[in-house]
């Protein structure tokens, strides 16, 4: 830590969880405690219940599960890859070049997220190329969310990245195509699954673009979660919301375990 001595250290622990606990930590708990109860009147919940729970096991709500999952999963795949081939691009390129590439992948995050599906739902919602009302517009927009993160992370990842091993590789006759396959993205493979997490966890919470676009038959768990607290099931959202978030925690610690490795490799 910067602070040195003993009772500055203190000071900067008490500030950090006087700031972490309750702007943080209690929004989390609370959630997780109303998944668990029938009423909330006071200052804490009663009828402590697992009986949301139990209800998520019928209805769309498993379906809603695995539309996210199938969505982040497809999402963040074409996002990688396509961050990935523009961030080595861009690397060829000029300064000027790559302000420009940088500003272009930017700007579906430098505008609120609803314009992005608007934009979308007009682009595609006449022949020639009809997504409107199917799966795959809200896999797009997902996808053009969530690029930019996964070009910055590689962008970031290809300047610390020490250029020696691509010169020797180079300098024993190896190919341009077999450097970039065995040798500069193996380096990279740590920032890459980094990157991957990143867009998933993004794409599982998003719902502002996903509320312009969705069918009936592709309803992802966070438009399920605003539907039931927009009719007043409130315990049963907040049931939803647990699930969603377990079950990206659970991605992201299986993405963290493969970097890890790839990072020790």
């Amino acid at each position: 830590m910067l602070v040195h001595s003993r009772g500055g250290r203190w000071a900067v622990w008490i500030v950090f969880f006087a700031l972490f606990l309750p702007v943080f930590a209690l929004p989390f708990l609370v959630i997780m405690v109303a998944s668990f109860a029938t009423s909330w009147s006071g200052a804490f919940p009663s009828g402590m219940t697992l009986g949301h729970y139990q209800e998520l096991t019928k209805g769309d709500s498993p379906h809603a599960l695995l539309t996210s999952l199938v969505t982040a999963l497809v999402a963040s795949l074409a996002a990688l890859a396509i961050g990935t081939w523009a961030a080595l691009g861009a690397e060829a390129l000029r300064r000027r070049g790559r302000r420009v590439v940088d500003a272009l992948f930017m700007l579906p995050v430098a505008v609120p997220s609803v314009v992005v599906g608007l934009s979308l739902l007009v682009a595609f919602s006449k022949p020639p190329l009809l997504l409107n009302g199917t799966s795959t517009i809200v896999i797009t927009a997902h996808t053009v969310l969530v690029t930019a993160f996964a070009y910055q992370s590689v962008a970031a990842a290809l300047t610390r990245l020490d250029p020696a091993y691509e010169q020797s590789a180079a300098s024993l006759g190896a190919r341009p195509s077999y450097v970039l396959w065995r040798v500069k993205l193996p380096l990279l493979l740590p920032s890459l699954t980094a990157a991957a997490g990143l867009c998933f966890a993004l794409s599982m919470g998003e719902l502002s673009a996903t509320m312009m676009l969705y069918p009936p038959n592709w309803v992802p768990l966070p438009v399920t979660i605003f539907g039931a607290t927009d009719r007043g099931a409130l315990f049963t959202g907040a049931a939803l919301a647990v699930v969603l978030m377990a079950s990206t925690l659970l991605v992201l610690f299986a993405v963290s375990r493969i970097r890890n490795r790839a990072s020790y490799r």
